[in-house]
């Protein structure tokens, strides 16, 4: 790993999450990540977009809680099969980072459509395509027009999902959860342990549907470890 900037925390400012809360993140700038790297800053909760590796040093808040599956036990719930089947005629590719125009489109369609928000083109490569370590794209055709895009960090022992986005007008097809399927069957065709899904933050609706990969693990920020969550989807969250 080489090291651009050291390690900083960042000046508060408000949560995207939560309404009420205000946030700050310690961040440090890596290249040349290697996969063994990669495994052990994820599974110390850090993430990372490029070459910005980031995890949150909030003062009164500690509900951002990076979220892991268990590949070998993992089986699609009641739920997630019928999405599968819904999506049977969804063609899902696994390739090098590669930019286009069209994958581009698809970022900003997704970004204004769900989100109201503006895209950058060189805020979009610097975040996706400047890779910092081992990487992978995910892409989803549907009558061989892309509908969803993804990238995938690979560890020595995982994949993890750094973004996911999709053509809004695809949502019934629920791009979303569809992606992250599949993206946990590659990783179990690779013989990966875990998936990383990112961050879950209770109380935040957008992110309500990691709460449906099980089994998975929580990061306890005070015990330093990862611990099995149980219980039905949306059930309260009692980490340690």
């Amino acid at each position: 790993m080489h090291i651009f900037q050291q390690a900083q925390i960042e000046e508060l400012t408000d949560c995207p999450y939560l309404a009420d809360q205000r946030k700050r993140y310690c961040y440090f700038l890596a290249g040349r990540v290697d996969e063994r790297e990669m495994s052990l800053l994820l599974a110390e909760g850090w993430r990372k977009f490029g070459l910005y590796f980031f995890r949150p040093e909030c003062p009164q808040c500690r509900n951002c809680v990076p979220l892991r599956v268990r590949v070998p036990d993992f089986s699609p719930s009641r739920s997630q099969r019928r999405i599968l089947k819904k999506a049977q005629d969804v063609e899902v590719r696994f390739g090098p980072l590669t930019m286009t125009e069209q994958i581009y489109e698809l970022y900003r369609r997704h970004s204004e459509g769900r989100f109201g928000q503006s895209s950058d083109p060189e805020d979009f490569f610097y975040n996706f395509y400047v890779p910092s370590c081992p990487a992978l794209q995910t892409e989803l055709y549907y009558q061989k027009e892309l509908i969803g895009a993804g990238f995938l960090d690979l560890g020595s022992d995982c994949l993890n999902s750094v973004y996911f986005f999709y053509d809004p007008a695809f949502a019934h097809l629920h791009p979303g959860t569809l992606g992250a399927l599949h993206e946990i069957e590659h990783a179990r065709r690779l013989g990966l342990s875990y998936y990383y899904l990112g961050y879950y933050v209770p109380g935040c609706s957008r992110m309500g549907y990691k709460d449906h990969f099980r089994p998975r693990e929580h990061y306890s920020w005070t015990n330093c470890a990862w611990l099995p969550v149980e219980g039905p989807p949306e059930a309260p969250l009692h980490i340690q």
